[in-house]
């Protein structure tokens, strides 16, 4: 039964070791409440006792936190390689060439929308142009330096 009790605490995604000591604590109040009284069905009383100390045990790490041994901690290094890091500045200098290609309005507009935020409205607002205008220069811009930007 114990193998049972532990394979269901298991499922329930407990470690091994956490399994093991719910079921010992589940045997233990099982022994104590039979010193008191005779147990109909023991075996439902160890299932039913390590479910609800498993249940207690993550309401309990949710509502403080979980404690973690730092023997049990992986620490992983998430920032970029040294070769990510070259590849980006280099992708970043090839774009401040090909927006130096573009003409000085067509990156203004460019810019504003993609940087500044700007709707194409407020875009064609501010240089007194219409809307279907702002269009074709954002999009001429990207089509020029997603072409000048191939291979990087």
């Amino acid at each position: 039964m114990l193998s049972s009790v532990r394979a269901a605490l298991m499922r329930r995604g407990h470690a091994e070791h956490d399994a093991d000591d719910l079921v010992q604590e589940a045997w233990m109040r099982l022994a104590r409440h039979q010193e008191e009284q005779a147990i109909d069905h023991p075996d439902g009383f160890l299932m039913r006792t390590a479910i609800n100390l498993s249940i207690d045990a993550y309401r309990l790490r949710v509502s403080h936190g979980e404690e973690v041994m730092i023997e049990d901690v992986v620490l992983l290094d998430t920032s970029p390689s040294v070769e990510a890091t070259l590849l980006g500045r280099e992708r970043a200098a090839r774009l401040g060439i090909c927006l130096g290609r573009l003409n000085e309005r067509t990156r203004a507009m460019l810019i504003a929308h993609r940087i500044d935020g700007l709707t194409y409205q407020e875009i064609a607002r501010q240089q007194q142009i219409s809307v279907t205008a702002v269009e074709k220069h954002i999009a001429r811009a990207t089509l020029l330096l997603t072409t000048w930007m191939e291979g990087w």
